[in-house]
């Protein structure tokens, strides 16, 4: 095997329609797929390291449904859909159906995980902690829910509110998709579905629990600290 590769190329997108955003995974996650059949075919002093990436990205409202996810929990017609400025789409990701808009950051980790680990559940739980340490610099106590994925204030208490959504996808061990993190964005569009499917408990935002606006670069930086840190890896500006 060629040898493990940290780094990992960091890239801020902006606001991008989703599905545009979706083919670039995509396009990504293929070259390295590509390169990991190549290196098979080639002798072990030959096989070239694949490469890792993270995208960060803000999306115009759009609802996507996992692979898993039951479409009842879109709530409104396609036609309020429309009037809401919103888009739909069934995707590949695990989860349910989640929502994703202007002042909310996006983070897509393409990663090759043979260079890091060979562990779904620990990634899951890795890009949880990133988070999880990002709203402790905020003075946030956050953690998880016991059989949901996500990351939870007053987790297991009536309290219960998610204020980040986390969905993946692996093929031949490379990643795709990953998390939506509520900063500034607009709650009420979370009131026209039932968000991951779970109907007993709400979701919350950053600004909503700090009782201000926050500054999106600022926890932008603080996220990619934090994932520097849980993931041993270089970030590179690509």
């Amino acid at each position: 095997m060629p040898e493990q590769n940290k780094r990992v190329f960091c890239k801020d997108l902006g606001r991008v329609d989703y599905k545009t955003c979706w083919d670039y995974q995509e396009e990504l996650q293929q070259s390295i797929v590509a390169q990991k059949t190549s290196n098979r075919n080639l002798p072990e002093a030959e096989r070239q390291p694949t490469s890792n990436y993270l995208l960060f990205v803000e999306h115009p409202h759009v609802y996507t449904l996992g692979k898993s996810g039951d479409e009842n929990n879109l709530l409104i017609s396609e036609a309020f859909l429309k009037s809401i400025n919103a888009t739909y789409y069934k995707i590949n990701r695990g989860g349910d159906i989640t929502y994703h808009g202007p002042g909310q950051i996006v983070i897509y980790p393409i990663l090759d995980l043979e260079n890091f680990f060979t562990d779904i559940h620990k990634y899951l739980r890795l890009l949880e902690e990133t988070v999880i340490k990002t709203l402790a610099e905020y003075n946030i106590t956050s953690g998880r829910s016991s059989g949901e994925t996500g990351v939870w204030l007053d987790a297991e208490t009536p309290k219960a509110r998610k204020i980040c959504a986390i969905g993946v996808h692996c093929s031949r061990w490379v990643t795709k998709h990953g998390l939506a993190f509520n900063i500034n964005n607009d709650m009420s569009y979370f009131q026209h579905i039932v968000p991951c499917g779970i109907t007993d408990k709400a979701v919350t935002s950053l600004e909503k629990e700090l009782g201000r606006t926050v500054d999106m670069e600022e926890v932008k930086q603080k996220l990619k600290k934090h994932f520097a840190e849980i993931f041993e890896c270089e970030l590179e500006n690509f």
